[in-house]
């Protein structure tokens, strides 16, 4: 019989501790991918139902070993904030950006850390903070960390009746704050900022107040905007008080200041707050022209070519050459020339002096390679060929059209001529796909994160991504922000991906096409224009709603849907529902479309424009074909949302059927 003393036996039972723990701690680091991820979804899973401490201990199962455990040691860190265990939180926190300082999320997680440390331990909170404006100056994370330096560094002094403030540190107080509003005027902290700025014991210059100003107004504080605005000098900061004044409804201030700021002190004011203050002037003008008139005979320096290319769009075709060719002469170094080089040339064309046109067009081409204007001109001289015959070179315009601006309304308009297209419709059909993530080639770590579905922590992969960011807000269900997004990326874009390419499909996604089928297969409309009015008008958003009243995705008037319901015999209806929204823009736009002989170019006019609108646009404008009309509506809104509504027609054309 074998026996143990008590020290063998002890000796053993830490054998086996240790060995317990051991295969523990080696379970942990080979941890199989799939374990991994299957122990991270269920800790989403616990995340999203708000049981934070079971996923708490879920992420702490992820071995160090996988990919995965960085983005376990953020939630962890998350989970015990949501617990309110702040000392827990840093810990992880600290652990992340310690262990894994290149991940991407370790920037988030010292910025989380030393917001928690900001009362606890506000020397460290400040130290980290410092770090993140030194290593990434220009993240929204340093802007936030500029207030909250400034904050500390203020209350180390403030808090101590001991202690003086000496005015180099006020300065560097000053100096963070002034920095995050130049960064961030409407940021989330800004109102923050400013009242910490003015309880600062130290002179304000008129600069500051003035940008202070502008971030309350910005954040919708006017009376604190027009408290601020008045402690500045009003040759410096009228443009700011006319924006302000009109949002406090005070219309006859913010006449005078408009007119009394550009006819004596336009030459303080930075140039974007001068259009913004005439814009605004223009909204309570009798009509635009006769506001930019006004404000073009009153100006005399600084902003005089904006409000003379304002004044030129608003002016009566016969005389709106003349009025572009005066700008371009007077002020040949503007950045407005190309618009009004554009116009002459439009203008000789409407005279049929294709001579005198090409040369204008190839003078232009030269001169403004990236412009706006480029592909309209390059198009227009694709036109002046085919009038004149030349079948090589109108060929060779319209193709380069399409081969450098795809997407472009005129690149649409040059399908139509080379395929003699007899009218704006190319077809109706559409073949449904989904938005899809839109890469093939992507880090590891992100096709994870995908499919895991974790869409919170994707977006600070997504920092430097605004595609994935689009697809992210698409997942989450917020279509109109994705849309937005990607359409701004796309037009960022210098060269175009080709129609195939998945990113296309976040730019114009195919969001209630079921409903927009169904109510235009049955009024007699094209399904693809119908969404493409929806896109344009609402960019998918059923609850949104204009400065006017208009409601929803098709956004109508509350009179004009009571009006075209009754005819229906619809008794009942909420604007603010998709379907019911739908289709009462349905029958609206059949009812344009019957009284204006069928032309949809017509029809999308008086949908933004009004049918009184474009009736009487055609009596009075000369033209001889859809481009022409187009080019020469007077509204200049009206006339853009024309190109919008086809351009966005052409794209889900071009996107989602194979043959063009």
């Amino acid at each position: 019989m074998i026996t143990f003393d008590k020290k063998t036996l002890a000796g053993a039972g830490i054998i086996v501790i240790l060995s317990a723990g051991l295969l523990i701690a080696v379970s942990l680091l080979h941890q199989t991918p799939a374990k991994s991820r299957q122990i991270f979804r269920d800790a989403l899973s616990d995340m999203q139902e708000d049981d934070y401490s079971n996923a708490y201990y879920l992420f702490s199962r992820i071995s160090f070993l996988s990919n995965l455990k960085p983005i376990a040691l953020y939630h962890q860190g998350e989970c015990a904030d949501k617990l309110e265990d702040y000392g827990t939180a840093v810990k992880k926190y600290q652990m992340l950006f310690k262990i894994y300082p290149s991940n991407k999320l370790s920037l988030k997680a010292k910025y989380l850390a030393a917001q928690n440390l900001v009362k606890t331990n506000p020397e460290l909170a400040q130290k980290y903070f410092k770090e993140i404006l030194k290593s990434a100056p220009d993240t929204d994370y340093a802007i936030a960390a500029e207030y909250y330096s400034g904050l500390l560094l203020m209350k180390s002094y403030t808090q101590s009746e001991d202690m003086i403030f000496p005015l180099s540190k006020k300065d560097d107080v000053e100096n963070y704050f002034r920095h995050y509003l130049k960064k961030a005027p409407s940021g989330r902290l800004a109102l923050n900022v400013i009242n910490d700025w003015l309880s600062l014991d130290k002179t304000i210059s008129s600069d500051d107040y003035l940008m202070m100003a502008k971030s309350c107004f910005l954040m919708g504080e006017y009376k604190k905007a027009q408290e601020l605005l008045n402690k500045v000098d009003l040759k410096e900061s009228w443009a700011v008080d006319v924006q302000n004044s009109y949002a406090l409804n005070n219309i006859p201030r913010a006449r005078y200041l408009t007119e009394w700021g550009l006819m004596h002190h336009a030459r303080y004011i930075d140039i974007e707050d001068i259009e913004n203050a005439v814009n605004t002037y223009l909204k309570f003008s009798p009509t635009k022209y006769q506001g930019a008139t006004k404000l073009f005979y009153i100006a005399n320096s600084k902003g005089k070519d904006y409000i003379w290319d304002l004044k030129c769009s608003y002016t009566d075709s016969q005389y709106k050459s003349q009025c572009f060719k005066d700008l371009y002469l007077k002020f040949p170094d503007s950045k407005y020339v190309d618009d009004a080089l554009s116009q002459i040339f439009l203008e000789t064309i409407r005279k049929n002096d294709y001579q005198n046109a090409k040369k204008i067009g190839h003078d232009f081409l030269n001169k403004f390679k990236n412009s706006e204007f480029t592909p309209m001109v390059m198009y227009w001289m694709g036109r002046i060929a085919e009038k004149t015959h030349d079948y090589s070179e109108y060929m060779s315009y319209y193709k380069s059209v399409i081969a450098r601006y795809p997407d472009n309304y005129y690149a649409y308009r040059a399908y139509l001529h080379m395929n003699h297209t007899p009218g704006p419709i190319i077809t109706s059909y559409l073949k449904e796909q989904d938005v899809i993530y839109p890469y093939k080639n992507k880090p590891s770590i992100i096709r994870e994160l995908v499919n895991l579905k974790d869409y919170d922590v994707l977006e600070e992969f997504a920092r430097d991504d605004d595609f994935l960011k689009s697809w992210i807000f698409y997942m989450k269900g917020d279509y109109t922000k994705s849309v937005v997004i990607a359409r701004n990326a796309m037009d960022e874009l210098a060269v175009k991906p080709d129609k195939y390419d998945l990113r296309w499909r976040l730019v114009y996604p195919l969001h209630y096409y079921n409903d927009i089928k169904k109510y235009a297969d049955s009024s007699g409309n094209n399904p693809p224009l119908m969404l493409s009015i929806v896109r344009e008008e609402s960019y998918f958003n059923p609850s949104a709603k204009s400065g006017v009243g208009a409601i929803g995705l098709m956004q109508l008037m509350p009179q004009t849907a009571s009006e075209i319901a009754v005819k229906h015999g619809i008794k009942k209806f909420t604007l603010y529902n998709p379907q019911q929204n739908i289709m009462l823009g349905n029958y609206y736009y059949s009812f344009l479309k019957t009284y204006l002989s069928g032309m949809d170019v017509s029809s999308i006019a008086a949908y933004n424009g009004g049918i009184g609108s474009v009736n009487g646009w055609k009596k009075s404008i000369y033209y001889n074909d859809t481009d022409e009309f187009v080019e020469q509506i007077p509204y200049p809104e009206t006339k853009n949302y024309v190109k919008k509504v086809f351009r966005s027609y052409w794209n889900y054309i071009r996107i989602y059927n194979g043959n063009n």
